[in-house]
């Protein structure tokens, strides 16, 4: 029996790991640790609320001793970190807060746990902790560059990727430095439920039903290989239980697609949907759009962002070969079990985009 501590546990990809975690292993203990920043929303973790085994605590990935004091009280013998500022966007316009949450923030994490499990009377061989980031540490590729493997060069580009590959390399020096039994895994881009509706694929549903513009930054032919979150997860389990210590695995989708298409695809998805069920234009008048079977009509062309990556693929042969991993999801299968889920979860989404939930969770956890 595990006992883990979640970082970023109420966010996008934390609350989907925690809801697979407990699904399939309802006798280990998490404890989720979540600063619920714009980004963490506790109501991603309500179907887990009352299990026995789960515990959630507001606190920052910087207070060391707060770590410290879970690791110790609740016997953390991994620690799986996703807490993170994510959004490339804000990184290029504020970058201080992506420094401090994603460099320093890990850093506090990987202090705590040298002192709990290694520098104390009793050292704890078992422990692990687990590193999650991204492929966008390994910079870009042109349409015939062969897919990001474990080996490829860190070339990051903008202020979210820079200050994810510095967390890599602390991680990795906090290994081989200090004997920390670690594991990293890079991933390729996450959709599917609760992701959070400034990215990409819940901004294109989500305008749809209002009738909103589709925003496409340059030409739409920027590429990404699209990994459904579950099968993240998946991974992640998978490197945890037989991932060797001090190892990179890259986990992808093996879903390359280029934006634009990616836009047209959930369009088009969006109107099969309205033409099967009636009571969607009951429930979202605003969707003329999709209504007039048009989504396609609200595609708007703005100008390119700083930076901005070509290309991004992964190549997992070695997480494939070594954990036996393969993506359950096809994105065919992965976008359109993701629409459903917004399309039957406007609550969630609408609280999200109005800011209601940032008021609750304010008011529960004023001093």
């Amino acid at each position: 029996m595990k006992k883990l501590l979640v970082t970023g546990g109420a966010g996008f990809i934390g609350a989907n790991f925690v809801h697979y975690w407990l699904a399939k292993y309802s006798a280990d203990k998490v404890v989720v640790l979540d600063a619920l920043t714009y980004a963490g929303n506790i109501a991603n973790l309500d179907s887990v609320k009352n299990h026995e085994n789960f515990t959630f605590v507001h606190g920052n990935i910087c207070d060391q001793a707060l770590v410290e004091r879970l690791l110790t009280e609740h016997n953390i013998d991994t620690l799986v970190h996703f807490a993170a500022e994510s959004h490339v966007d804000r990184s290029i316009t504020g970058p201080d807060a992506f420094i401090e949450t994603n460099i320093i923030g890990t850093y506090s994490l990987l202090k705590a746990a040298k002192k709990v499990w290694l520098d104390g009377d009793a050292i704890l061989d078992g422990h692990r902790f687990h590193h999650v980031s991204t492929d966008e540490v390994y910079g870009t590729l042109s349409p015939t560059d062969p897919a990001f493997s474990e080996d490829t060069a860190y070339a990051p580009n903008s202020p979210y990727s820079a200050s994810k590959a510095a967390s890599d390399h602390l991680v990795r020096a906090y290994h081989h430095t200090y004997g920390l039994n670690v594991t990293t895994s890079n991933c390729s881009n996450n959709y599917g439920p609760f992701h959070f509706p400034e990215k990409l694929i819940p901004l294109v549903i989500t305008n749809i039903l209002h009738d909103k513009a589709l925003p496409i930054y340059g030409d739409g032919q920027q590429i990404r290989d699209w990994l459904y979150v579950e099968d993240h997860a998946y991974g992640i389990d998978l490197v945890l239980q037989n991932g060797r210590i001090g190892e990179n695995y890259n986990i992808g989708g093996n879903n390359e697609w280029a934006n634009i298409d990616i836009v047209k695809t959930i369009s088009k998805l969006v109107e099969q949907e309205f033409v099967k069920n009636p009571d969607l234009a009951k429930r979202f008048p605003q969707a003329k759009a999709a209504m007039a079977q048009n989504t396609e009509s609200l595609i708007t062309y703005v100008k390119d962002r700083l930076g901005h990556d070509r290309r991004y693929a992964i190549d997992a042969t070695k997480t494939n070969n070594e954990l036996g991993y393969q993506p359950k999801e096809s994105f065919a299968t992965g976008i359109a079990k993701t629409v459903t889920w917004y399309l039957n979860n406007e609550a969630w989404w609408q609280s999200v985009m109005d800011g209601s939930y940032q008021d609750w969770i304010a008011e529960q956890y004023s001093s």
